[in-house]
């Protein structure tokens, strides 16, 4: 009886998420803002390819959404980074926080104005894109700031899973304020909840304390501008762990990310909007239950090789899921796919905070925010584009075989990702929750 009392709790920990980077005020603060705001954020991700479709009734134009969103991710997101290695981060990540504010503000106004225009739609969309290009790298390379290394892992494990688990509850709640509102009226209060919830970060942002290039003497580290994004990639070319580990993510989200047809899908074989929001959470519903088993994660040697096996995994849940006729089933692979994608994410986020200095994590974060943020809006294109031609069917199950299949044939042709381990970890006392030197310490108080 007393063994099994003690194992079993003892079990629980090794698969429970980690939570001890909760104990790191800074950390914690950020962590809050982010949950709130990424809520808001996905409030407008169903809201604005819902209003075009509604404007358009083309999956097509649903798809140029994706356009506008990744030109802007290409540029910015490549300059936000090298910005994010040349200034202080906390002053990149409020300016870009006052962009974002001006493009939900335009968003808001656009559809309580009931002004109808595509066109000016996807200006809207490429500036909120522009916005959060420029804010992204920084906000993503402070994490090993407010963290000891030996916690990165977990503290991006629990960044990815509330921001799965705003991607469950967001799409959702989207989904009712259409079925109570109707597009019309839900529109606006979609955005405008958006705009009011996205105060949280900027909050944590502003209490932040100042976080100037740890390398002043390093003349590398003040190069901001196109240079620095040429040594950027410079510094990418010599690593190919981090390249394939890119080029896999691209993969999976250009080929096999169907969002784009959740409209026309939820239309066509559920029958109406209210159905969308269920499309639009089931795999953040995913990635959120595997974030929540994730404590496995972190012990993880071959991690290589896990995160080829997870995109592999993606791709065929995707396709299957493109053959379900029920909403029940549809939604139950989409979960799987996105338990997959966390296992995904997570491994490939922390292998390149991990694996870079600190005086490129900002670049290597803006090539992260094009790949990943950018990889989905290509997707979106790729999507629109195959089921005008061929149907939302072909689109949505070749895209995921396809993905699986080239994944897998990647790993077969360059195997240094497969072969890929994290370095030993540091021996030590536990880490108690104090930021270390030269990390953003608490600025007082909680």
């Amino acid at each position: 009886m007393i063994v099994g009392s003690t194992s079993r709790p003892r079990e629980q920990r090794r698969w429970a998420i980690d939570l001890r980077p909760l104990r790191v005020p800074a950390y914690r603060r950020m962590w809050f803002g982010n949950t709130v705001a990424m809520f808001g954020f996905q409030l407008t991700a169903v809201a604005v390819p819902v209003e075009m479709y509604a404007l358009t009734q083309d999956s097509l134009w649903v798809g140029l959404l994706g356009i506008a969103g990744f030109v802007p991710l290409l540029i910015f997101g490549l300059w936000g980074g090298a910005v994010a290695d040349a200034w202080d981060r906390r002053r990149v990540l409020l300016g870009g926080s006052a962009l974002l504010w001006a493009s939900m503000l335009g968003l808001l106004g656009h559809a309580l104005l009931d002004i109808g225009s595509p066109v000016l739609l996807l200006a809207l969309v490429t500036l909120h894109s522009t916005a959060f290009a420029i804010s992204s790298p920084a906000r993503s390379a402070i994490l090993p700031r407010l963290l000891p290394l030996e916690l990165v892992p977990a503290g991006a494990t629990l960044n990815y899973t509330t921001f799965t688990g705003a991607s469950v509850v967001g799409p959702l709640a989207a989904g009712l304020i259409f079925a109570a509102f109707g597009a019309d009226r839900g529109l606006p209060i979609a955005y405008a909840l958006d705009a009011v919830l996205f105060t949280a970060l900027v909050v944590a942002t502003v209490r932040l304390p100042a976080m100037p290039p740890e390398s002043e003497v390093d003349g590398e580290a003040r190069r901001g501008g196109l240079r620095g994004v040429v040594d950027g990639f410079r510094y990418l070319a010599t690593t190919p762990v981090l390249l394939l580990s890119f080029a896999i993510d691209l993969i999976a989200m250009i080929l096999a990310m169907p969002r784009a047809l959740f409209p026309e899908v939820a239309q066509e074989r559920f029958g109406g909007d209210a159905v969308v929001g269920w499309l639009f959470s089931a795999i953040a519903i995913g990635a959120m239950l595997g974030g929540l088993t994730s404590g496995w994660i972190g012990r993880l040697r071959r991690q290589g090789l896990v995160l080829v096996a997870a995109v592999v995994a993606w791709g065929l849940a995707i396709a299957a899921a493109g053959l379900a006729r029920q909403l029940w089933l549809m939604v139950l692979l989409l979960a799987v796919a996105g338990a997959a994608d966390l296992v995904s994410a997570v491994l490939r986020q922390s292998m390149l905070l991990v694996y870079a200095p600190d005086r490129m994590r900002g670049r290597l974060q803006g090539v992260n925010t094009v790949v990943v943020a950018g990889g989905p809006r290509l997707g979106d294109l790729r999507a629109g584009a195959m089921a005008a031609g061929f149907g939302s069917g072909v689109a949505w199950v070749g895209g995921g075989v396809a993905a699986a299949f080239l994944a897998a044939l990647l790993a077969v042709a360059f195997p240094a990702l497969t072969r890929y381990r994290p370095p030993a970890r540091e021996h030590g006392p536990e880490h108690d929750g104090s930021p270390r030197p030269r990390r953003a310490d608490d600025d007082g108080g909680d």
